[in-house]
């Protein structure tokens, strides 16, 4: 499936009441396809990502598995507004491979990756959160978060200071020189951790991998919470999440893609038309329900 999917309004229009399936309107219910939209003067807005002609297959001859197939993925740069976009489907239809070509971690068989409409610059890695806990154990949690600063030549005293600052917006100030390892942290606060370091760097990129999976069902409530936060206080920063949770989607997305797999097509593309702040009490809107609703049918296509 080729094509932008992503409308650069959409967080302006009123949402379709069906989800596009591989970019037709239901006949039930038509509306525009967001695809390929233009501006006025009938030129594509710049990408900040963009996945063209993808193909990644494992194995060779009989064996070989097909995850994507000439997959297109096109995402919008939207200056001065951030924008959360989460992407869904089944164990094993390529969403965590998505983030890892983005970041630099892995190639594709062929197709083209670009970012912010040039080819993915091999020296340049985009920061990622992922499920398992990623800090470095035997350092500090101030030296895990200046990590990615020294790596980039700052100076070592400006680094703790904006590492420290950091701390500061992640709520772990008075954490700074534990071990960034349990028990000396908790779950939600060895991924504060990771967070705050992806976010010292001031990325115009974030990916996440199931960054909540592991924390219990309070914790990871509250590292949403946390999360939509840090979100909404960036000026013109793109969130990439995969989860397997409906929910989540829908309380900290701006837009929400399903894909489907063997190989993996788009399913569906679905805008979350929650007010931009969100805290608790989005969960208890009706239209939460309706998003989630939606999503969940769109999972069982």
């Amino acid at each position: 499936m080729t094509g932008n999917i992503f409308d650069p309004n959409f967080g302006k229009q009123t949402p379709p009441e069906a989800p596009m399936v591989n970019g037709k309107a239901s006949p039930a219910n038509p509306v525009h396809p967001p695809g390929n939209s233009q501006t006025a003067g009938g030129v594509s807005p710049p990408r900040i990502i963009e996945l063209r002609n993808i193909g990644q297959v494992y194995g060779q001859g009989d064996k070989a598995h097909v995850v994507f197939g000439n997959f297109t993925l096109s995402i919008p740069d939207i200056p001065g507004r951030g924008q959360f976009i989460t992407i869904m489907g089944p164990s094993g239809c390529g969403k965590s491979t998505i983030l890892r070509y983005i970041s630099g971690l892995q190639n594709p068989t062929s197709g083209d990756i670009l970012i912010g409409n040039a080819p993915r610059d091999p020296g340049k890695s985009v920061p990622m959160v992922f499920q398992q806990y990623s800090n470095f154990e035997w350092k500090s949690v101030l030296r895990n978060v200046m990590l990615p600063l020294e790596l980039q030549g700052v100076d070592k005293t400006e680094a703790e200071a904006r590492a420290r600052e950091m701390l500061k917006i992640v709520g772990l100030a008075d954490h700074a020189d534990k071990y960034a390892k349990y028990p000396n942290l908790s779950g939600g606060q060895l991924q504060r951790v990771a967070i705050a370091r992806s976010l010292v760097v001031n990325p115009s990129i974030l990916l996440m991998d199931e960054p909540f999976g592991a924390l219990d069902v309070k914790t990871r409530r509250e590292m949403q919470d946390f999360l939509r936060t840090i979100f909404e206080a960036q000026e013109d920063m793109t969130v990439i999440l995969v989860t397997h949770s409906e929910s989540e989607a829908v309380f900290l997305s701006d837009h929400v893609v399903v894909l489907n797999a063997n190989p993996a097509t788009i399913v569906a593309n679905i805008p979350i038309d929650l007010p931009a702040v969100r805290d608790g009490a989005a969960r208890n809107d009706s239209a939460f329900e309706h998003y989630v609703a939606q999503i969940r049918k769109a999972l069982s296509y």
